[in-house]
């Protein structure tokens, strides 16, 4: 925890490339073993070279070294038929690293080894690998690199979501085994404007969105760029993040002359760049990526070496995420809208193309919903007889990445909703948690939602069953509360639904459902500090003909949203602003919902 400690007092100085700097050596086949191109060997076949060029960024003056372990994971050693000893070399790497750090810690300046863990060959958002492969692969390297003794995990490169959450769950799973955790740096490479995303599309709103509600310590970039082209994402991050921010580009973008990349950027533009990152927009930790030379870094360290991070003003806003871009969860005005047609269980039409196995049409009713204006979709795959598992696989993989709004997935299956989380490389929201089957079934709920860095509906249901009074729900959403917050869930991903009923049965005792529902609404946001709160509306018409079914919707809507509502599964065509309804209908439908009898009129 030292590192904690020491980022919060001086922006943190990280080496500069490690290929780079292997590629000075004029090394043979031999010197790799046969292994041409798989620089992990070195640390066995040539160790001598990796200490030098440790001790060259030390010297230089850098707070940390990053291993020489990049692509020591089973994925990529696999390719020089190396997988069987992943874990032996990444441990070797840190054993040697943090030696090199030992004879350099001097003089009250410690220095710090960190674990680096790359993105691997293969982009599980496009079926290239599983995420479980993926995340077993990490769990190897990163027990070698905890086993040798880093002092830090820096997952780099990041060029998938997933990619990321598998190496982070990875990460979780060894610290769990072992009884103690290491800092996480997690950085993503953001491609040169005009592009702006990720690999697969992610822009950096979604890149933060995703990765926020995991116990990281740091968010950053490296790679791709110089540190010029960073500006706008590292902007955001500064801006955005709640966590520490990291910046390590390259020596300028690569250029290709006479058949050689090369990067031109010189030791003083790298370091004035970084500077500003640093100074002006509260960058915590700076370095270098490919093409920086220990003289890049010892220009930086002269310009930068030490100074104080800078205390960020920061606008952080709770979100949901696609594969894509991020969403806000609540919006000026209110509701977010939850599109609810592609649900087996409200939609005769998706249940039929989902019988069909149509499922270009299944995508297309996603598509429709987007284009309507629903920002988020509900996907519930349920159908008797069929292998929902299955189903919901066959359609995440799909959704993931030919839609742009985040998915809500729907089930009571823990089968079902794991599956669909490993294929979600946003933030996706969980439909839902609740207390029917008691406290241990929803905190099994809660660890797999907070594993994947997920949202989560709450239901206001107990054992007892559905709260009806305003009471009953403000007491459920209190116990849920409390026990997904104790076991890791943050406030702001805890999205309560209190529950509507219709009122279509006239029965007394139902009456007053739709006012109960309103006045939780309120309640639970004022006792609850943080969370959201959102409705299936439709339920409240249950039973009446479809016009008096849109307009109750629609007034209900409007009331619930006075209540501090912040999104609502409705069908987005088919709610109307009140002042297309007439006066006279409107007033029926309000007095409807609040009970307003008189003895002359009901």
């Amino acid at each position: 925890m030292l590192f904690l400690d020491m980022l919060k007092e001086k922006v943190l100085i990280f080496d500069g490339a490690m290929g780079t700097s292997i590629h000075t050596y004029e090394l043979s086949a031999d010197d790799y073993w046969g292994n041409e191109n798989c620089s992990e060997i070195l640390v066995e076949s040539r160790p001598d070279v990796i200490s030098e060029i440790h001790a060259s960024y030390l010297a230089a003056g850098c707070d940390a070294i990053e291993t020489n372990t990049f692509g020591g994971s089973q994925v990529v050693l696999k390719e020089f038929n190396l997988a069987d000893r992943a874990y032996k070399l990444n441990l070797e790497a840190a054993h040697l690293a943090k030696q090199v750090a030992a004879d350099y810690s001097h003089s009250g300046h410690k220095r710090f080894v960190s674990g680096s863990i790359g993105p691997t060959t293969k982009l599980p958002s496009l079926g290239h690998i599983t995420f479980k492969e993926l995340k077993d692969a990490y769990y190897q390297q990163v027990a070698g690199l905890v086993d040798g003794g880093v002092d830090v995990l820096q997952f780099e490169t990041g060029q998938d979501l997933l990619q990321a959450k598998a190496a982070i769950v990875a990460m979780l799973d060894y610290f769990k085994k072992v009884g103690r955790a290491l800092p996480i740096i997690v950085q993503v490479t953001i491609e040169a404007p005009p592009l702006g995303t990720m690999l697969v599309g992610s822009d950096i709103s979604a890149a933060l969105a995703a990765l926020e509600p995991y116990p990281i310590d740091v968010i950053g970039l490296n790679c791709a760029t110089g540190p010029t082209e960073m500006i706008d994402p590292i902007h955001y991050l500064c801006n955005n993040s709640p966590k520490a921010v990291s910046a390590l580009p390259n020596a300028g973008l690569p250029e290709n002359i006479d058949g050689r990349t090369v990067y031109k950027l010189t030791p003083d533009e790298l370091a004035q760049s970084l500077n500003y990152l640093a100074r002006e927009l509260g960058v915590n930790i700076i370095g270098g990526c490919c093409g920086t030379t220990p003289d890049h870094l010892a220009c930086v360290v002269e310009v930068v070496g030490n100074v104080c991070p800078k205390v960020r003003q920061i606008e952080f806003t709770p979100s949901v995420a696609s594969l894509y871009t991020a969403v806000p969860l609540h919006l000026d005005p209110p509701p977010l809208i939850i599109g609810e047609r592609t649900n087996t269980n409200g939609s005769r039409k998706f249940k039929q193309l989902l019988e069909d196995e149509d499922w270009d049409g299944m995508v297309s009713m996603a598509r429709e919903q987007e284009r309507e204006g629903a920002h988020i979709l509900d996907l519930c795959t349920a159908y008797v007889g069929r292998d929902e598992t299955k189903d919901m696989s066959v359609l995440v993989k799909r959704l993931n990445t030919e839609l742009q709004i985040p998915l809500m997935i729907d089930t009571t299956e823990y089968p079902v909703l794991q599956t669909a989380l490993e294929l979600i490389a946003g933030k996706p929201i969980v439909n839902s948690i609740n207390l029917e089957d008691g406290e241990q079934k929803l905190l099994e709920k809660v660890d797999l939602v907070t594993r994947f860095g997920a949202a989560a509906i709450a239901l206001t249901i107990d054992e007892e069953g559905m709260a009806k009074t305003t009471k009953h729900k403000l007491e459920v959403a209190r116990r849920i509360y409390n026990l997904a917050t104790k076991a890791g869930m943050k406030p702001e991903n805890i999205i309560f639904d209190p529950l509507t009923f219709t009122l279509s049965t006239g029965a007394e005792e139902d009456r007053k459902l739709g006012i109960e529902t309103l006045r939780s609404i309120r309640l639970i946001k004022d006792t609850l500090p943080g969370v959201k709160t959102s409705l299936g509306v439709s339920n409240i018409s249950f039973g009446f003909d479809p016009h008096i079914r849109q307009i109750l919707n629609s007034v209900f809507l409007h009331y619930a949203v006075e209540a501090g509502l912040d999104m609502a599964i409705v069908n987005a065509t088919k709610i109307l602003p009140l002042y297309r309804i007439a006066e006279g209908e409107r007033e029926y439908h309000r007095k409807l919902i609040f009970d307003e009898r008189s003895p002359h009129y009901d």
